[in-house]
């Protein structure tokens, strides 16, 4: 019986071959944490190495600060500053408030296809469009991966998502991830491996893949994957100098054999997905929420914080002007997309038009720095969840959508087509 993607690189990871179903100690590639996570698991880091232990290989551990940059409390200032010891005494690589939303520093820096990759985060999954299995644990189990390198897994059973027909105009990545989640529900692919394939995926950036392989987590999924390719190969050459062959591309694809479930998707025709209040499952077309009036955009996260997501919005928004009464917050992904996005002048045009470009970091999304909203507020967001109090009051309504829809809102004041502009 032939592999997927998923069984071949926990074979590699295990050092034999092992298949969907069976639990497994594996080593790990790659660990990220970061300021919200990583206190709790460096104290259970240290309840098993000693007070005085080492990480297993400093080498790799990443960690980043990003939900709480620049620091918005005492709390959070003394939380960086034992987080700052910590990576001194370990000597592992600390981004700090320096390098943007952790997911992102991590395709853009450090994972490479076939990689088993863990973080303290349940968006981990996001790594997975470059061809790694990555995801997120808890931080009592970052604790035990700091201190021995391995970690037990399940090695999870796939689903394999054909998407195929033609997207629209104005209807990208994330509106097919929205359907996807809208179709299988919240708990849809609860410990599965999401495969995303067919045509549709095949033409889509890395930005557009990133975005998929993200949101897996809000239908369950243990992971996000596409298949590596030659889009793969051109971002990793790119962007990070890597010379990855295509022999070793081809040796991870799934075999012709491989089992999955199997789900498809026609997009022909399909116009851009909302998520309504207060469920990311709860998804419905632009039309049917058109009109509702909002009191902030946000634009950002790392579902759609990067160069490509800032583009399509400042394409609408340029030579516009914000709708009085409606905040727009604009948050780049990180360091390098924030240089690309003032380079190109994106920012001058989101600044001008009477936006809020703030410096890399989550923001609003999940309601632990700047930009919340009160009760009774409406938020349209690009980030990846809708839940009661994500975005600061319980009171509050958050709708998910795309970059232009974003930007077509922020306009108008109310949640608007960007078909129709």
């Amino acid at each position: 019986m032939g592999k997927t993607i998923v069984e071949k690189i926990f074979s590699k990871a295990c050092g034999k071959e092992v298949n969907a179903g069976e639990y497994v100690f594996a080593s790990v590639d790659l660990a990220m944490i970061h300021d919200i996570t990583a206190p709790l698991a460096i104290k259970a880091f240290k309840e098993i190495a000693g007070e005085n232990g080492k990480v297993w290989d400093p080498g790799k551990v990443i960690m980043a600060f990003d939900h709480q940059v620049p620091a918005d409390s005492i709390n959070a200032a003394e939380n960086h500053k034992l987080l700052r010891k910590f990576a001194e005494t370990q000597g592992i690589l600390n981004y700090d408030v320096k390098g943007g939303i952790a997911h992102q520093i991590m395709v853009e820096n450090h994972v490479e296809p076939g990689m088993l990759v863990v973080g303290a985060d349940s968006h981990t999954c996001m790594y997975g469009a470059l061809g790694a299995f990555s995801t997120g644990i808890g931080s009592t189990d970052m604790g035990a991966v700091l201190a021995l390198g391995k970690l037990w897994f399940k090695v999870p059973e796939s689903i394999k998502f054909d998407v195929y027909g033609k997207l629209e105009r104005h209807v990208y990545g994330k509106d097919v991830i929205l359907k996807l989640i809208g179709m299988v529900g919240a708990d849809g692919a609860n410990y599965k491996a999401c495969i995303y394939g067919g045509e549709v995926v095949e033409r889509l950036n890395i930005s557009d893949r990133l975005t998929i392989c993200n949101m897996a987590i809000e239908m369950g999924g243990k992971a996000g994957i596409v298949e590596p390719d030659e889009v793969t190969v051109k971002y990793l050459k790119n962007v990070r100098g890597l010379d990855i062959s295509f022999d070793f591309i081809e040796e991870l694809k799934s075999d012709d054999e491989a089992e999955f479930q199997n789900v498809e998707l026609d997009v022909t025709g399909m116009e851009p997905q909302v998520a309504k209040p207060h469920r990311v499952d709860n998804v419905v077309g632009v039309s049917e929420v058109e009109g509702t009036k909002v009191d902030q955009v946000f634009i950002g996260s790392c579902t759609n914080g990067r160069f490509e997501d800032l583009k399509i919005a400042a394409e609408i928004l340029e030579d516009e002007k914000v709708a009085e009464n409606v905040r727009l917050i604009v948050i780049p992904a990180s360091k390098r997309e924030y240089l690309r996005a003032l380079k190109d002048g994106l920012v001058e045009i989101f600044v001008e038009a009477g936006a809020l470009v703030e410096a890399p970091s989550c923001g609003p999304c999940m309601g632990g720095s700047f930009g919340l909203i009160a009760s009774g507020e409406v938020s349209v967001s690009t980030s990846n969840r809708n839940f009661i109090g994500r975005q600061g009051s319980p009171e509050g309504k958050i709708y998910l959508v795309n970059p232009a829809v974003a930007a077509a809102t922020a306009i108008y004041g109310e949640i608007t087509d960007p078909r129709k502009i």
